[in-house]
């Protein structure tokens, strides 16, 4: 079976977009607390900031032509106890400083009367001003009040700090949050496929029904085309069938026909070259009508095999029929078909391709064994399986390399080692032994059988007796 391309996983590419939006929208959450909270922090330290200069601001009055200014303690020790920060001030009528820091910045010229706010450096540190201004009547006339409060920002900066990590926590709760969404979402948009599959992969090979469970809409399609597509192959496999079918009769039965004119024919030619070229010419039918019908039969078995039942075979009686059948067979060929120790014995399979193996393997002792010789069949029940065996008179098996011949006991005894020899070789398609030469044949008998016992969870055993010929057995392991 070729493996189909494999590019990517849906279930993978589906998780990394979904983690890929969750990093995302993590950073995203992650700068967007940071923003929120730096913006709050600013607001509520130019809040504190202003209150405390109008406080200030409020306190001004006129004594004598001067500008007195009453410092509320409780308005600077506020901005100091609640952050731990330093506190710098300054109050300027117009330019003249009145009281407080001098250097201390204040906001452009022209900037908007009532409040402004300032960052800046002073004194070696950033700090965050707030200006009030706000018209004063004095004994020269009409001027600017203007009160600047200034806080440090290393409180702040604290804050902003802890408010990182605790935003960087949140978002990386948010990402393992999302991140098992994501595992479930995925796990659930590819369950539909999932179970289509299990349901696909559990029919057995002649289960061509098509596929009527429930699917999502996107996959509607995808079910539709491997409904047709099954359509399509059942079609095709009823098609193929039948030509097996009809092809067996077409070609055995006109073979047979010429082949009984043929010797019908040779009968009245007295010449020794013509009854010669008779002779040729029914042994190349005779070739022609095997080969045909042993192709013919390994392509039923094939089609067999992948819808292989699972019936109670009786492999005593359909032993005993193999031999019935094939008998007049041996008869013509002058070989005596004997059945040797017959135990009851049953297997789970179908009795058809069983029959098929059976035969073929008594064919095969027929074809190589010389005329006036003994062909056996056994078969034999012991404690670890079932053996059927067939034994002939004939040249045996040829051997490969240094494993030449081997004893027969290995089959009789109980031994399920297939003997070193020629039998990976024997049972490959049109594979013949080296000791066939003149004997009709295809090369197909053991590949059937082969593909028949292995199909039924057995092996096919071949060995060669010491005296001469050979033995085939056909070994099923208890279940």
């Amino acid at each position: 079976m070729t493996a189909p391309v494999v590019q990517g996983s849906i279930r993978r590419r589906l998780l990394l977009l979904q983690l890929c939006a969750s990093v995302l929208l993590a950073v995203l959450v992650y700068f967007l607390v940071q923003s929120v909270a730096r913006q709050v922090a600013q607001q509520s330290q130019d809040n504190i900031l202003t209150a405390s200069a109008l406080s200030v601001i409020d306190s001004a009055r006129i004594v004598d032509g001067s500008v007195m200014v009453d410092l509320p303690y409780a308005a600077l020790s506020m901005l100091d106890s609640i952050t731990d920060e330093r506190v710098f001030y300054a109050v300027r009528l117009g330019d003249e400083l009145v009281t407080g820091y001098a250097d201390l910045p204040r906001p452009p010229r022209g900037a908007a009367r009532g409040s402004a706010q300032l960052s800046a450096e002073f004194l070696g540190e950033a700090v965050r001003i707030a200006a009030v201004t706000r018209p004063f009547a004095t004994d020269l006339g009409r001027n600017v009040l203007e009160v600047s409060v200034a806080q440090t920002l290393s409180g702040q900066r604290q804050t902003l700090a802890w408010t990182s990590r605790l935003s960087l926590a949140v978002g990386a709760g948010f990402f393992a949050l999302t991140v098992v969404l994501a595992l479930l979402i995925a796990r659930a948009t590819i369950q539909p496929l999932d179970r289509l599959t299990a349901s696909v992969s559990r029919r057995g090979p002649t289960d061509l029904r098509p596929v009527n469970a429930p699917v999502p809409q996107e996959m509607a399609r995808l079910v539709t085309s491997l409904n047709g597509f099954m359509a399509r192959l059942e079609a095709s496999l009823n098609r193929s069938e039948d030509f097996i079918a009809e092809a067996a009769h077409r070609v055995r039965t006109p073979l047979a026909v010429v082949r009984t004119k043929a010797e019908i024919i040779q009968r009245h030619i007295h010449k020794p070259e013509n009854r010669k070229a008779m002779t040729e010419m029914i042994e190349a039918i005779d070739e022609s009508s095997r080969t045909a019908g042993q192709l013919l039969d390994h392509a039923m078995v094939s089609f067999r095999l992948d819808s292989l039942p699972r019936d109670r075979v009786d492999l005593q009686a359909l032993m005993i029929d193999a031999v019935e059948r094939i008998r007049p067979v041996a008869e013509i060929a002058g070989m005596r078909l004997a059945v040797g120790r017959s135990e009851p014995a049953t297997i789970l399979g179908d009795a058809i391709l069983l029959q098929s193996a059976v035969r073929n393997l008594l064919d095969n002792a027929i074809k190589y064994s010389p005329a006036e010789t003994r062909i056996e069949i056994s078969l034999r029940q012991a404690s670890d399986g079932i053996r059927l065996t067939v034994a002939d008179g004939g040249p045996g098996f040829p051997p490969r390399g240094d494993t030449a011949q081997s004893s027969a006991s290995n089959v009789q005894s109980g031994d399920n080692h297939a003997p070193p020899g020629a039998s990976d070789v024997l049972t490959e398609r049109f594979t013949r032994g080296s000791n066939a030469a003149g004997v009709v044949g295809s090369g197909l008998g053991l590949t059937i059988v082969q593909d028949v016992v292995t199909a039924h969870g057995g092996r096919l055993i071949l060995d060669n007796t010491p005296g001469g010929g050979a033995c085939a057995c056909l070994f099923f392991p208890s279940s």
